[in-house]
């Protein structure tokens, strides 16, 4: 299939690897879940792997959880509850909320907190190798020692700083040599949790859990490495340079996929700024294919608007997706031909996985089987139409 390559920012033909296909999706940090933008991101993802599957390639699907944030520490600390409690009440949710929606569970779900020895192995080689140093129980990525950072971003130097402060850096930082490296393993700090390490107690930093997790399950090499577009600069880009900075080993990953970002209200859907909509309300009004649908009625690199209404029009193409799976016209004369719909909507995922298209091929085959005379046997059409919905990950139930 063709897929956008957000490094080389350009749509390329992906060749499989022999074996699994390798895909390591950036999860939540579980302290406030989940909102449409966290569906759109990891049903893009579900979608992509159904699609491959479906076309005959085992898949390795790796999630993570940042379970240790400063995020949680702060919204725990406003909830006056435990942050082990909050991350695990918030996952379960994200959980729910997937298995509500049909998503396929990844063959692996990990935990930042289960992998603080892998962090620290890679820290140790970072060091070992000049690229990170140790201060005052912290250890910093140093980023003037890696001279391709920013090859997946392509931001500007003088503009990155800029940006990595709008998104968790702390550029005042007095152990820092520069205000852009970034933090590997932080000291311990008064009331929060810790762990042992060679540095002294403390946490991990949030970019070094993502390479520990990805190398621990899909080796030096990951053939899809994706997540939501903030992502890509700056955790994506640390990611980048510590793991291949560590290991030696060139890329990190072969392909890097990033879903754009949900607005709603005339802003970035975010829980900052309180504009959510959340998929459990959703749910309680309206059938999980209706959600799924309208989610995958949006391509995935495109920014969108969630605007109130919308799931009504795609309820009612739901509702004739499930009427048209139970169609009852089996007759002898006719055998109704949808291959020509059932092209386009292949050709449709293959092509970046234009899902908007595949839903147009995948309304018109219901509604050709929902017109079709009585005397037609639509039963090889139906057929089409539950593979062809399975893939989108519909369930066609009542």
């Amino acid at each position: 299939m063709n897929l956008f390559n957000t490094q080389s920012g350009q749509i390329e033909r992906f060749t499989p690897p022999v074996g699994p296909v390798g895909i390591y999706v950036c999860g939540i940090t579980p302290y406030d879940t989940t909102h449409l933008g966290h569906a759109f991101t990891f049903l893009s993802f579900d979608l992509l792997i159904r699609y491959l599957q479906a076309s005959g390639q085992d898949v390795t699907y790796v999630q993570n959880v940042t379970d240790i944030d400063d995020d949680i520490l702060r919204k725990a600390k406003e909830l006056d509850m435990g942050w082990e409690e909050l991350g695990r009440r918030e996952t379960d949710k994200f959980l729910n909320d997937l298995r509500a929606l049909n998503a396929r569970m990844p063959d692996h779900y990990v935990r930042a907190t289960d992998h603080i020895p892998e962090m620290i192995t890679i820290i140790d080689h970072l060091i070992g190798k000049g690229h990170a140093y140790r201060a005052n129980g912290n250890v910093y990525f140093a980023v003037a020692t890696d001279p391709t950072f920013g090859k997946l971003s392509k931001i500007a130097p003088d503009q990155m700083l800029a940006v990595a402060n709008e998104r968790g850096n702390q550029p005042d930082d007095p152990h820092k040599r520069d205000s852009l490296d970034f933090v590997l393993w932080q000291a311990a700090a008064p009331g929060e949790p810790t762990w042992e390490s060679p540095y002294g107690r403390g946490r991990p930093g949030w970019h070094i859990e993502c390479s520990a997790m990805a190398e621990r399950y899909l080796g030096h090499t990951i053939d899809i490495h994706g997540g939501g577009a903030d992502l890509v600069f700056p955790h994506h880009e640390c990611e980048i340079a510590q793991s291949e900075l560590a290991s030696g080993v060139e890329p990190f990953a072969r392909w890097w996929m990033h879903v754009a970002m949900v607005d709603y209200q005339g802003e970035k859907m975010s829980k900052s700024l309180g504009n959510l909509v959340i998929v459990g309300d959703l749910l309680r009004h309206h059938h999980p294919d209706a959600v799924r649908l309208t989610l995958a009625s949006h391509h995935y690199r495109a920014s969108w608007e969630y605007l109130d209404g919308e799931i009504e029009q795609m309820a009612a193409l739901a509702a004739d997706l499930r009427e048209a799976a139970d169609f009852g016209a089996n007759g002898i004369e006719e055998i109704l031909d949808v291959s020509p719909q059932r092209e386009r909507y292949f050709n449709a995922l293959e092509d970046d996985l234009n899902a908007p298209l595949a839903i147009t091929a995948l309304a018109e085959v219901a509604q050709a089987i929902l017109e079709a005379p009585d005397e037609d046997d639509v039963r090889d059409a139906q057929d089409s139409l539950r593979q062809m919905s399975d893939i989108l990950g519909l369930t066609l139930a009542s």
